[in-house]
């Protein structure tokens, strides 16, 4: 389970870093200065959790189940919050209107929360 959170956690962070370069340099081309801000905010709390996704295939602290629990917390959790607001900022590149998934942003940032809510615990439960 560590080798799958710690890939997990490098191949969020390499797509951070790509989405961030097309959204510091290929998107003002195609979206307004509000739209940017999102998507930077997308990126960033996904670079955020593939920090969290490293440092948690790295501790031997926490017991697998409760790795394992908080690994699909914040995997699902990313991939709904950072990716409705990439689809939603990019939805007018490909002609399409997305603005019918933005109830997903807040169902992934619970998502979020919730596996925070279980490190914490974990961290509790650490004698």
């Amino acid at each position: 389970m560590d080798k799958k959170i710690l890939i997990t956690g490098g191949v969020a962070g390499l797509l951070a870093v790509i989405l961030g370069a097309y959204g510091a340099h290929g998107l003002e081309k195609f979206v307004d200065a509000d739209s940017i801000t999102s998507f930077v905010t997308g990126v960033r709390y996904q670079m955020y959790h593939a920090i969290v996704f490293v440092l948690l295939g790295m501790m031997k602290i926490i017991d697998t189940p409760a790795k394992k629990k908080i690994y699909y917390f914040f995997l699902s959790g990313m991939i709904l919050f950072s990716g409705s607001i990439y689809l939603l900022v990019t939805d007018v590149i490909f002609g399409m209107d997305l603005s019918s998934i933005g109830f997903i942003t807040p169902i992934g940032g619970l998502l979020l929360i919730t596996g925070w809510i279980f490190l914490i615990i974990s961290f509790m439960k650490i004698k």
